[in-house]
């Protein structure tokens, strides 16, 4: 691994050297076996503009696992084992303009992942297991109004479910979301849920009391009545 431009690819590595110089401004870490990023991963590296890390075992990217990477533009994290990411780990990321995110585990994304990079030109997400239910509909939105960023378009296929499995991602339009947006809930109908239930629940008890009640007491009138006719009933009972 030599200053500069560092190649450290297949080098049987499970985490990332820190015997790297500061001035390194390319790090290529591909085909190692390094299965997680915890916090500040990385020494500082205040000029690095290209980090590769495809064809690892990444499972976990720590929110903090990219500290002090700022001047980052370039980032590959294609064919790993990814399949959550949160919008804290590319914060520090500013001047990210390209991101690789092909070939993982990922069935869905949150759009705020995507917009915490500032910079961003050019995205891939191809050859992931998409789940296309309703929980899809923000990050096809992000998509929608980010077009010209998306590369590999055609390559954005549902995995889940079944029935839309290879469906590419992109062809669904607003009317595929249509039940999705009806069905959903604003805070209001929350709020208004939570105030009915409890009413509704003590509302069920007393009417199942009064009914009861009314209940026992035509039982009892009918009893009395058939005393007045057949007073021996009464007697034996």
């Amino acid at each position: 691994c030599s200053p500069g431009q560092v190649d450290c690819s297949e080098r049987g590595l499970r985490q990332v050297p820190w015997s790297l110089s500061t001035n390194t401004s390319t790090l290529l870490l591909g085909y190692n076996f390094i299965t997680v990023l915890g916090p500040r991963s990385f020494p500082p590296l205040p000029g690095l503009r290209l980090l590769s890390l495809p064809h690892n075992r990444l499972e976990l990217i720590h929110g903090r696992a990219l500290l002090g990477l700022g001047a980052l533009q370039e980032l590959d994290l294609s064919h790993n084992y990814l399949s959550v990411l949160s919008p804290e780990t590319f914060l520090p990321l500013a001047s990210l303009a390209t991101l690789n995110l092909g070939s993982n585990r990922l069935g869905e994304l949150e759009p705020a992942v995507l917009s915490a990079l500032p910079q961003l030109q050019t995205l891939l997400l191809h050859d992931n297991p998409w789940v296309c239910s309703c929980d899809i509909l923000p990050l096809w939105r992000w998509l929608s109004l980010n077009r010209e960023k998306v590369r590999e378009k055609s390559l954005l296929l549902c995995r889940v479910p079944e029935q839309l499995n290879k469906y590419p991602i992109m062809a669904f339009g607003d009317e595929s979301f249509r039940q999705c947006q009806e069905t959903s809930l604003s805070s209001q109908h929350y709020i208004i849920l939570f105030i009915i239930g409890p009413f509704s629940f003590i509302a069920s008890i007393f009417f199942c009391t009064f009914m009861g009640s009314v209940i026992v007491f035509y039982h009892n009138l009918r009893r009395e009545s058939q005393c007045w006719r057949r007073p021996r009933i009464c007697r034996v009972h």
